[in-house]
């Protein structure tokens, strides 16, 4: 076994401590990677403070992971040591359903084991990217390039992916129109990733104090949604709306921006239910859907996508001691957008 140190939360809302966890030995297909960067995810923050049920602890959160390849099993062919690589939010799936068989392991059927608070198919608990090594089969690993700089493409694993990939499902290119709800950590990539495949991008968000940002990151319009007025202005006028908060919104109001056939894709994901009236959809063949993170061969794609047009989030870098003052930041919005752990300093 491979020990490594690790920051962990004993129960839930508990502040984290400096621990000691066991990797397994490299099997065949493993890999053993040197994590240099672990961004912290909002989802990391609702697992950790027990906030979606199932938490399992104690809790090494973490599922942005950036770091270099340190050792390889016998049966590796596609990385070798000293790579560059990254994983994501899920490390296992049972390769054999319809949705594994196309690159959609998010989706398995099985169940997808995540990079932590799950547990693997051999029933163990498994630590995430708060640490300084993980030990992850190869399936599951993909490549950061060159251009990237491994603490500015930890964030892209999660928050990278998870805007990406219904961008791409459902269309944003040239001629349509796209509202992205927020600019916090998702939001500020969702822009980049929107206007990079050629939308027209609006953002919509509580005040107009990130205007200047969002247009510097590819926004073509900016709205404020504490004006009642926004709402009226912008009805029907998108085809697609992507939610990034992490909180409820009046459903119905973000509904009415949509145009016929418009939908509306979240992907923060609040504590308390939302409600919407069936006849906001219903009247303008309206669609009200969700969407998770991609899988393996489209997380790979967003991260050559994101080096060809230089998308990279914005992040603040902070010391392992600084996690639980980070987690505070985040609930108070207090973060330009993304922070990102130097494990070195763990």
């Amino acid at each position: 076994m491979c020990k490594t140190h690790a920051l962990s939360v004993a129960s839930a809302k508990a502040p984290f401590e400096k621990t000691t966890i066991e990797r397994r030995e490299l099997r065949p297909n493993d890999i053993l990677i040197d994590i240099k960067f672990s961004g912290i995810c909002h989802s990391d923050i609702h697992n950790a403070f027990g906030e979606w049920g199932g938490g399992i602890f104690p809790m090494v959160p973490g599922h942005e992971i950036a770091g270099v390849v340190e050792a390889v099993g016998p049966s590796v062919t596609e990385f070798a040591i000293g790579d560059r690589v990254g994983v994501g939010c899920f490390i296992d799936s049972c390769g054999e359903c319809e949705y594994c068989l196309k690159g959609e392991e998010q989706f398995c059927t099985k169940g997808y084991v995540g990079t932590y608070n799950s547990l693997d198919y051999d029933g163990n608990p498994t630590y995430g990217g708060y640490s300084q090594k993980i030990v992850v089969t190869e399936r599951f690993v993909v490549r950061i390039p060159d251009s990237l700089e491994l603490d500015a493409a930890s964030p892209l694993l999660c928050a990278g992916i998870t805007t990406y990939s219904p961008l791409k499902h459902w269309n944003a290119g040239p001629g349509k129109k796209v509202a992205i709800v927020g600019m916090g950590g998702l939001g500020h990539l969702a822009v980049q990733y929107a206007h990079a495949l050629g939308a027209e991008v609006t953002v919509l968000s509580q005040s107009m104090n990130k205007k200047s940002e969002a247009f510097e990151l590819g926004a073509d319009h900016y709205f404020a949604t504490s004006d009642p007025a926004v709402f009226t202005e912008l009805a029907n006028r998108f085809d697609l709306i992507l939610n990034t908060v992490a909180a409820n919104l009046d459903v119905d109001a973000y509904l009415s921006l949509l145009r016929v056939d418009g939908t509306l894709v979240n992907v923060g994901a609040p504590a308390e239910s939302d409600k919407y009236h069936v006849f906001s959809l219903i009247m303008k063949r309206r669609n009200l859907a969700g969407s998770l993170v991609g899988g393996i061969r489209e997380t790979q794609e967003m991260l050559d996508f994101s080096a060809q047009h230089g998308i990279v989030p914005k992040i603040e870098l902070i010391r392992a001691d600084q996690v639980d003052e980070a987690y505070k930041r985040v609930l108070r919005s207090d973060v330009r957008y993304r922070f990102v752990i130097d494990m070195s300093t763990l």
